[in-house]
Protein backbone atom coordinates (compact mmCIF):
# COMPACT_ATOMS: atom_id res chain seq x y z
CA UNK A 1 0.00 0.00 0.00
CA UNK A 2 0.97 3.50 -0.57
CA UNK A 3 2.12 5.68 2.21
CA UNK A 4 1.99 9.44 2.76
CA UNK A 5 5.35 11.54 3.33
CA UNK A 6 5.54 14.62 5.70
CA UNK A 7 3.96 16.69 3.10
CA UNK A 8 0.63 14.58 2.43
CA UNK A 9 2.01 13.11 -0.79
CA UNK A 10 1.81 9.30 -1.52
CA UNK A 11 4.59 7.25 -1.42
CA UNK A 12 6.00 3.63 -3.20
CA UNK A 13 5.37 1.21 -0.84
CA UNK A 14 8.57 0.33 0.96
CA UNK A 15 10.81 1.44 -1.85
CA UNK A 16 14.00 2.73 -0.62
CA UNK A 17 14.42 4.90 -3.63
CA UNK A 18 11.14 6.13 -4.01
CA UNK A 19 12.42 9.59 -4.80
CA UNK A 20 14.21 7.79 -7.45
CA UNK A 21 18.27 8.68 -6.23
CA UNK A 22 20.62 7.16 -8.15
CA UNK A 23 23.39 5.57 -6.25
CA UNK A 24 25.38 4.96 -9.62
CA UNK A 25 26.65 8.75 -9.86
CA UNK A 26 29.79 9.47 -10.15
CA UNK A 27 29.47 11.45 -6.75
CA UNK A 28 29.92 7.67 -5.14
CA UNK A 29 32.89 6.74 -6.55
CA UNK A 30 32.21 3.81 -8.42
CA UNK A 31 34.90 5.52 -11.56
CA UNK A 32 37.84 3.74 -12.54
CA UNK A 33 41.36 4.94 -11.75
CA UNK A 34 41.81 8.49 -13.24
CA UNK A 35 43.53 8.53 -16.60
CA UNK A 36 47.26 8.65 -16.35
CA UNK A 37 47.54 10.61 -19.87
CA UNK A 38 46.38 13.40 -17.92
CA UNK A 39 48.06 13.79 -15.01
CA UNK A 40 51.44 13.22 -17.16
CA UNK A 41 49.94 15.74 -19.56
CA UNK A 42 49.34 17.83 -16.53
CA UNK A 43 52.58 17.98 -14.81
CA UNK A 44 54.79 18.23 -18.18
CA UNK A 45 52.55 21.33 -19.33
CA UNK A 46 53.00 22.96 -15.89
CA UNK A 47 56.62 22.63 -15.99
CA UNK A 48 57.57 23.70 -19.57
CA UNK A 49 54.96 26.85 -19.09
CA UNK A 50 57.14 28.20 -16.13
CA UNK A 51 59.97 27.47 -18.82
CA UNK A 52 58.76 29.52 -21.45
CA UNK A 53 57.40 32.28 -18.85
CA UNK A 54 61.43 32.73 -17.55
CA UNK A 55 63.31 32.45 -20.86
CA UNK A 56 60.61 34.79 -22.17
CA UNK A 57 61.27 37.25 -19.45
CA UNK A 58 65.18 37.00 -19.81
CA UNK A 59 64.95 36.80 -23.52
CA UNK A 60 62.36 39.95 -23.96
CA UNK A 61 60.43 37.96 -26.25
CA UNK A 62 57.00 39.24 -24.83
CA UNK A 63 55.25 36.67 -27.07
CA UNK A 64 57.13 33.22 -25.43
CA UNK A 65 55.90 34.72 -22.02
CA UNK A 66 52.56 35.17 -22.99
CA UNK A 67 52.33 31.80 -24.38
CA UNK A 68 53.91 30.44 -21.14
CA UNK A 69 51.12 32.09 -19.30
CA UNK A 70 48.30 30.70 -21.68
CA UNK A 71 50.33 26.84 -21.40
CA UNK A 72 49.62 27.66 -17.65
CA UNK A 73 46.09 28.09 -18.10
CA UNK A 74 45.94 25.52 -19.66
CA UNK A 75 47.95 23.48 -17.41
CA UNK A 76 45.01 24.31 -14.47
CA UNK A 77 42.69 23.08 -17.06
CA UNK A 78 44.43 19.74 -17.27
CA UNK A 79 44.96 19.55 -13.44
CA UNK A 80 41.24 20.78 -12.73
CA UNK A 81 40.30 17.54 -15.24
CA UNK A 82 42.64 14.98 -13.81
CA UNK A 83 41.65 15.97 -10.30
CA UNK A 84 37.82 15.98 -10.54
CA UNK A 85 38.64 12.04 -11.58
CA UNK A 86 40.17 11.32 -8.10
CA UNK A 87 37.56 13.52 -6.26
CA UNK A 88 34.73 11.80 -7.88
CA UNK A 89 36.05 8.55 -6.41
CA UNK A 90 35.43 10.00 -3.08
CA UNK A 91 32.39 9.20 -1.12
CA UNK A 92 30.01 11.54 0.34
CA UNK A 93 30.24 11.91 4.03
CA UNK A 94 27.70 13.38 6.71
CA UNK A 95 29.26 17.08 6.35
CA UNK A 96 29.82 17.26 2.58
CA UNK A 97 27.02 15.42 1.28
CA UNK A 98 27.68 15.69 -2.27
CA UNK A 99 31.38 14.91 -1.47
CA UNK A 100 34.20 17.40 -2.75
CA UNK A 101 33.42 17.45 -6.96
CA UNK A 102 32.21 21.04 -6.56
CA UNK A 103 36.14 22.35 -5.07
CA UNK A 104 36.67 21.95 -8.93
CA UNK A 105 34.57 24.41 -9.83
CA UNK A 106 35.44 26.73 -6.87
CA UNK A 107 38.95 26.81 -7.64
CA UNK A 108 38.76 26.87 -11.58
CA UNK A 109 36.74 30.26 -10.63
CA UNK A 110 39.25 31.86 -8.20
CA UNK A 111 42.13 31.07 -10.68
CA UNK A 112 40.03 32.29 -13.47
CA UNK A 113 40.07 35.96 -11.91
CA UNK A 114 43.87 35.30 -11.07
CA UNK A 115 44.33 35.14 -15.06
CA UNK A 116 42.28 37.95 -15.70
CA UNK A 117 44.63 39.77 -13.37
CA UNK A 118 47.34 38.54 -15.19
CA UNK A 119 45.91 39.28 -18.94
CA UNK A 120 45.88 43.07 -18.04
CA UNK A 121 49.51 43.11 -17.29
CA UNK A 122 50.59 41.46 -20.35
CA UNK A 123 48.14 43.89 -22.49
CA UNK A 124 49.55 46.83 -20.41
CA UNK A 125 53.45 45.47 -21.44
CA UNK A 126 52.45 44.93 -24.85
CA UNK A 127 51.27 48.14 -25.41
CA UNK A 128 54.29 49.90 -23.27
CA UNK A 129 56.81 47.79 -26.04
CA UNK A 130 55.19 49.56 -29.23
CA UNK A 131 56.10 52.77 -27.42
CA UNK A 132 59.59 51.74 -26.08
CA UNK A 133 60.79 48.70 -28.26
CA UNK A 134 62.58 45.78 -26.30
CA UNK A 135 65.68 44.08 -27.68
CA UNK A 136 64.83 40.28 -27.73
CA UNK A 137 67.60 37.48 -27.72
CA UNK A 138 66.14 35.28 -30.46
CA UNK A 139 69.15 32.58 -29.67
CA UNK A 140 67.80 31.80 -25.92
CA UNK A 141 63.96 32.34 -27.14
CA UNK A 142 63.69 30.49 -30.39
CA UNK A 143 64.59 27.00 -28.99
CA UNK A 144 62.25 27.28 -26.40
CA UNK A 145 59.63 28.35 -28.36
CA UNK A 146 60.14 25.06 -30.68
CA UNK A 147 60.37 22.86 -28.02
CA UNK A 148 56.75 24.21 -26.15
CA UNK A 149 55.65 23.35 -29.70
CA UNK A 150 56.84 19.87 -29.58
CA UNK A 151 55.59 19.21 -25.91
CA UNK A 152 52.09 20.41 -27.14
CA UNK A 153 52.23 17.83 -29.85
CA UNK A 154 53.79 14.98 -27.84
CA UNK A 155 50.90 15.72 -25.21
CA UNK A 156 47.85 15.84 -27.58
CA UNK A 157 49.10 12.35 -28.70
CA UNK A 158 49.28 11.18 -24.91
CA UNK A 159 45.52 12.19 -24.18
CA UNK A 160 44.37 11.75 -27.73
CA UNK A 161 44.85 7.72 -26.68
CA UNK A 162 42.08 8.21 -24.24
CA UNK A 163 39.73 10.83 -26.07
CA UNK A 164 36.99 9.09 -25.01
CA UNK A 165 36.69 10.45 -21.74
CA UNK A 166 35.00 13.74 -21.47
CA UNK A 167 37.51 15.18 -19.19
CA UNK A 168 39.71 14.38 -21.79
CA UNK A 169 37.94 15.24 -24.46
CA UNK A 170 37.91 18.88 -23.04
CA UNK A 171 41.63 18.49 -22.16
CA UNK A 172 42.20 17.83 -26.09
CA UNK A 173 40.77 21.30 -27.00
CA UNK A 174 43.13 23.26 -24.42
CA UNK A 175 46.13 21.41 -26.27
CA UNK A 176 45.41 22.55 -29.18
CA UNK A 177 44.93 26.11 -27.92
CA UNK A 178 48.63 26.02 -26.96
CA UNK A 179 49.84 24.47 -30.20
CA UNK A 180 48.24 28.01 -32.12
CA UNK A 181 49.65 30.00 -29.21
CA UNK A 182 53.61 28.61 -29.59
CA UNK A 183 53.25 28.61 -33.67
CA UNK A 184 52.37 32.26 -32.96
CA UNK A 185 55.39 33.00 -30.48
CA UNK A 186 57.75 30.97 -32.86
CA UNK A 187 56.52 33.14 -35.99
CA UNK A 188 57.06 36.52 -33.67
CA UNK A 189 60.75 35.08 -32.87
CA UNK A 190 61.37 34.40 -35.97
CA UNK A 191 60.49 37.44 -37.88
CA UNK A 192 62.02 40.04 -35.23
CA UNK A 193 64.98 37.97 -35.39
CA UNK A 194 65.48 38.25 -39.81
CA UNK A 195 63.63 41.53 -40.51
CA UNK A 196 64.90 43.35 -36.53
CA UNK A 197 61.00 45.05 -36.47
CA UNK A 198 60.29 43.82 -32.89
CA UNK A 199 57.24 45.57 -33.28
CA UNK A 200 56.11 42.26 -34.24
CA UNK A 201 56.44 40.32 -30.78
CA UNK A 202 53.85 42.89 -29.08
CA UNK A 203 51.57 42.20 -32.18
CA UNK A 204 51.85 39.02 -32.05
CA UNK A 205 51.57 38.60 -28.15
CA UNK A 206 48.07 40.76 -28.19
CA UNK A 207 47.14 38.16 -30.44
CA UNK A 208 48.18 35.45 -27.89
CA UNK A 209 46.18 37.22 -25.19
CA UNK A 210 42.79 36.91 -27.45
CA UNK A 211 43.79 33.29 -26.94
CA UNK A 212 44.64 33.61 -23.34
CA UNK A 213 41.14 35.51 -22.37
CA UNK A 214 38.71 32.94 -24.78
CA UNK A 215 39.92 30.42 -22.68
CA UNK A 216 39.90 32.46 -19.21
CA UNK A 217 36.12 33.88 -19.50
CA UNK A 218 35.08 30.18 -20.66
CA UNK A 219 36.44 28.74 -17.74
CA UNK A 220 35.32 31.61 -15.65
CA UNK A 221 31.80 31.57 -17.18
CA UNK A 222 31.27 27.60 -16.29
CA UNK A 223 32.72 27.61 -13.28
CA UNK A 224 30.09 30.35 -12.22
CA UNK A 225 27.22 28.38 -13.98
CA UNK A 226 27.91 25.40 -11.71
CA UNK A 227 28.45 27.89 -8.52
CA UNK A 228 25.14 29.06 -9.18
CA UNK A 229 23.52 25.92 -9.64
CA UNK A 230 22.72 27.11 -13.24
CA UNK A 231 21.54 24.76 -15.87
CA UNK A 232 23.83 22.54 -18.08
CA UNK A 233 24.77 24.26 -20.86
CA UNK A 234 23.40 22.93 -24.06
CA UNK A 235 20.57 21.05 -22.44
CA UNK A 236 16.72 21.71 -23.95
CA UNK A 237 14.76 22.13 -21.01
CA UNK A 238 11.77 22.65 -22.84
CA UNK A 239 12.21 18.76 -24.54
CA UNK A 240 13.04 17.33 -21.66
CA UNK A 241 10.34 18.80 -19.72
CA UNK A 242 7.99 17.35 -22.00
CA UNK A 243 9.65 14.14 -22.11
CA UNK A 244 9.23 13.36 -18.78
CA UNK A 245 5.30 14.77 -18.86
CA UNK A 246 4.92 11.88 -21.67
CA UNK A 247 5.50 8.86 -19.57
CA UNK A 248 3.52 6.31 -19.34
CA UNK A 249 1.45 7.08 -16.01
CA UNK A 250 2.72 10.70 -15.93
CA UNK A 251 -0.12 13.52 -16.25
CA UNK A 252 2.05 16.47 -15.19
CA UNK A 253 4.95 17.81 -13.65
CA UNK A 254 6.55 20.69 -11.10
CA UNK A 255 9.26 22.09 -9.58
CA UNK A 256 11.78 20.92 -11.74
CA UNK A 257 15.73 21.24 -11.07
CA UNK A 258 18.33 20.52 -13.47
CA UNK A 259 22.39 21.71 -12.23
CA UNK A 260 25.53 20.53 -12.34
CA UNK A 261 27.01 19.23 -9.07
CA UNK A 262 30.64 19.84 -10.57
CA UNK A 263 31.40 19.83 -14.01
CA UNK A 264 29.92 17.23 -16.22
CA UNK A 265 27.87 16.18 -13.16
CA UNK A 266 24.53 16.82 -13.70
CA UNK A 267 21.90 16.26 -11.27
CA UNK A 268 18.03 16.74 -12.09
CA UNK A 269 15.23 16.96 -8.95
CA UNK A 270 11.38 17.49 -10.24
CA UNK A 271 7.95 16.40 -8.71
CA UNK A 272 5.97 14.48 -11.06
CA UNK A 273 2.00 13.95 -11.00
CA UNK A 274 0.75 10.56 -11.41
CA UNK A 275 -2.44 9.17 -12.41
CA UNK A 276 -4.50 6.99 -10.36
CA UNK A 277 -3.34 3.58 -9.37
CA UNK A 278 -0.29 4.52 -11.43
CA UNK A 279 2.85 2.37 -10.55
CA UNK A 280 5.20 4.44 -9.72
CA UNK A 281 8.35 1.64 -9.20
CA UNK A 282 7.60 1.50 -13.26
CA UNK A 283 7.73 4.76 -13.80
CA UNK A 284 10.69 5.66 -12.33
CA UNK A 285 12.13 3.19 -13.80
CA UNK A 286 11.29 4.61 -17.42
CA UNK A 287 12.19 8.17 -15.81
CA UNK A 288 15.56 7.08 -14.78
CA UNK A 289 16.15 5.35 -18.17
CA UNK A 290 15.15 8.45 -20.30
CA UNK A 291 16.65 10.44 -18.63
CA UNK A 292 20.02 8.57 -18.94
CA UNK A 293 19.98 7.96 -22.18
CA UNK A 294 18.77 10.91 -23.87
CA UNK A 295 20.27 13.58 -21.27
CA UNK A 296 23.18 11.73 -19.99
CA UNK A 297 21.63 12.75 -16.11
CA UNK A 298 21.90 9.74 -13.99
CA UNK A 299 21.51 11.71 -10.63
CA UNK A 300 18.24 11.69 -10.03
CA UNK A 301 15.70 12.55 -7.22
CA UNK A 302 12.14 12.66 -8.03
CA UNK A 303 8.68 12.82 -6.13
CA UNK A 304 5.75 11.08 -7.12
CA UNK A 305 2.07 12.84 -6.51
CA UNK A 306 -0.66 10.35 -7.21
CA UNK A 307 -4.01 12.28 -7.97
CA UNK A 308 -7.07 11.33 -5.60
CA UNK A 309 -9.74 9.22 -7.42
CA UNK A 310 -12.81 11.04 -8.06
Amino acid sequence: MSRPDSHGRMLAPDDHHAHGHDDRHPGHGRHALPSRGLGIACLIVFGFSLLEIMVGLVSGSLALASDGLHMLTDALALGLAWGAQWVARRPPDARLTFGYERAESLAAFVNALTYLALLGWIVFEAVDRFRAPHTLDASLALPVAIGGLLVNVAVWWALHRDGDDLNVRGALLHVLGDLAGSAIAITAIVVAAITGWTAVDPLLTLAISVLLLLSTVRLLRDSARVLMNAAPSGLDLARLSAALAALPGVTGLHDLHVWNISSGQPALAAHLQLSPGSDWVAVLEHARSLLAADFGIQHVTLQPEFAKPI
